[in-house]
């Protein structure tokens, strides 16, 4: 198979990027649905499994086109790091519902919902912060979308800590803390992911602009 010396003009790397943030935040809206309605946990949980194996897909066409393309519009090394950390916040959104279902979760506590409402807005800004990457030229757009993405970071992490002191103090059933604790650190790290995301992407916008 051929290599090519251009990526056609740099653009399909970005196209990649830009679907897989948009199947992201499908995800999320249905993993918020889901939690405010478990009506059929099962079906839901398999909608978003489809959802993540549409991302795959989609991480797997970046990862072959970077090993097919001689000169990237960014570096190498930051595509594939992009694309791994978008892959991993689908794959946390995915494992969120997985549990739902598996642990028969009928009732959620008011935290996972804010936690789930933060999410979807990271990943609003990570799909914007996707669309502002084909125009390096405008750092400042980046960096400001980067500093949201982490200021919702910190918002989740201030919903966690106070999710937990209120589980551990007033939750009864140690097994029901178990599994409220494992769903929480699943959210936590879908949005870590999300500023992981917005690390990798400030770094970009400061050495290419």
């Amino acid at each position: 198979m051929a290599v090519s010396l251009f990526p056609r003009g740099g653009t399909e790397f970005f196209d990649c990027f830009e679907r897989h943030a948009a199947k992201i935040l499908e995800a999320a809206h249905a993993l918020k649905a889901m939690l405010e309605d478990p009506k059929d946990s099962k079906a839901q949980a398999a909608h978003i499994k489809s959802i993540e194996h549409e991302g795959d897909q989609i991480t797997h066409d970046a990862i072959a086109m970077l090993h097919k393309t001689f000169i990237t519009p960014i570096d190498r090394s930051d595509i594939h790091v992009l694309a791994s950390r978008l892959d991993d916040i689908l794959d946390l959104i995915d494992s969120t519902a997985e549990r739902i279902w598996l642990y028969e979760l009928t009732t959620t506590e008011p935290e996972v919902l804010s936690l789930a409402a933060v999410l979807i807005h990271a990943v609003a800004e990570v799909q914007k912060a996707m669309t502002q990457l084909r125009n390096l030229k405008d750092r400042q757009s980046i960096i400001q979308t980067c500093m949201e993405i982490n200021r919702y970071e910190n918002e989740g992490d201030q919903i966690i800590r106070r999710a937990v002191a209120r589980v551990f103090r007033e939750e009864t059933n140690a097994i029901r803390v178990m599994k409220l604790k494992e769903i929480f650190d699943y959210l936590e790290d879908a949005i870590d992911r999300c500023e992981d995301v917005a690390n990798v992407l400030e770094g970009v916008a400061l050495e290419y602009a």
